[in-house]
């Protein structure tokens, strides 16, 4: 429980003194997008001689790569501090800026467990025709140590691509068209606003419902607004007191979600244990019966302890759905399947039956 800390709240303030005034060890996840330091040399002009609305604020402006390297340094340092655990930061940034974040990461304890590769769908061209087309971001998601127990929902993020696994490259538009917040003289209230779809991504797969999130470069509030939808608690570091009315705004305007049921995620590792024989003395599936792969070329006998016999090998469901294929290791329980009315059926449901009947549904 998170007794001793505000959420669902914006804190205007320099977001270092700011995270060092939560209690340590109290939020579950981070985000951030910091200054990228572009430390661009002029205007950018299109081929029509317009200029490009690039970022020109004073917040992205440090005047030498030190002064850079020690900002990044004491607000990760806060980062650090305050994360739980368990917790897991994700830092987003282009090539001007995230190998020097990736860097100061390593130095300072976190792990690093992925890059990934945000490939803009919709990138802005090079206009001068200099360089390739900077079409991607680099998101670096580290947990607190190397030996932190993190979260991670494989399952979801399997299930949201459609029963793959999930790449670490993520092909997600720019912020465009009504989702953009503009200001009150109809320009883009901030220059680099990112979607929601790709902190929902995020989101969903390294948090759960009721989890604490800190954005401490909170902007126009991307990170609490799909937090508030899937049922997160957010707390946001600004110092932009345009930014944020822009974002308590946007924030009023979401309902809370009509229920845990929509957006708690359970992963199967998460669930309760049940060993094969519980299949077998309950009946559901007697001595002797035969068990074969999803394509019915391999069988094997159950006997009445809960182990399988292949040929002359016994052992449990997953040993020798692993003998059969030559592998060093297999999930039985998905590997397996026994017929009913002449049709095949993953003993997985077998599974399910028994964990229901015990635990409840989960």
């Amino acid at each position: 429980m998170n007794k001793d800390i505000r959420t669902n709240v914006i804190i205007n303030g320099n977001c270092i003194e700011e995270m060092n005034a939560l209690p340590a060890n109290s939020v579950d996840m981070i985000f951030a997008d910091p200054p990228y330091n572009l430390q661009l040399g002029g205007d950018l002009i299109r081929p029509d001689n317009t200029k490009v609305d690039g970022v020109d604020e004073d917040w992205d402006r440090f005047s030498s790569l030190k002064s850079y390297d020690d900002f990044t340094r004491e607000w990760l340092k806060a980062a650090h501090r305050v994360l739980k655990d368990t917790g897991s930061i994700w830092v987003i940034g282009s090539y001007h800026n995230i190998f020097r974040v990736g860097y100061i990461l390593q130095d300072l304890g976190f792990w690093i467990l992925n890059d990934i590769i945000w490939n803009k769908t919709n990138p802005m061209p090079n206009f001068r025709g200099t360089r390739f087309t900077n079409a991607h971001e680099t998101i670096l998601w580290c947990s607190k140590s190397e030996k932190s127990k993190y979260t991670f929902n494989y399952e979801a993020m399997k299930s949201l691509n459609e029963g793959l696994q999930m790449r670490s490259d993520w092909h997600i538009p720019l912020c465009t068209g009504g989702e953009r917040l503009k200001g009150d003289d109809g320009k883009k209230l901030h220059p680099t606003q990112k979607p929601e779809a790709l902190l929902y991504r995020v989101l969903v797969s390294s948090t759960n419902a009721g989890d604490v999130v800190l954005d401490p470069f909170f902007g126009t509030g991307t990170t609490g607004a799909v937090a508030k939808k899937l049922g997160r608690k957010y707390i946001g570091i600004e110092q932009n007191t345009d930014y944020i009315e822009g974002a308590q705004a946007r924030l009023d305007a979401i309902e809370e979600n009509a229920g845990m049921d929509f957006v708690n995620i359970t992963e199967k590792r998460q669930l309760p244990r049940v060993p094969f024989g519980s299949v077998v003395e309950r009946g559901l599936l007697s001595p002797g019966t035969e068990l074969y792969d999803s394509k019915g070329n391999v069988s094997a006998l159950v006997r009445a302890d809960g182990s399988l016999k292949h040929e002359n090998a016994t052992g449990s469901i997953h040993q020798i759905g692993a003998a059969v294929q030559g592998l060093s290791a297999c999930n039985g329980w998905t590997f397996w399947y026994y017929k009913e009315n002449n049709k095949l059926v993953c003993i997985d449901e077998l599974r399910k039956q028994v964990r229901d009947e015990i635990y409840g549904a989960a």
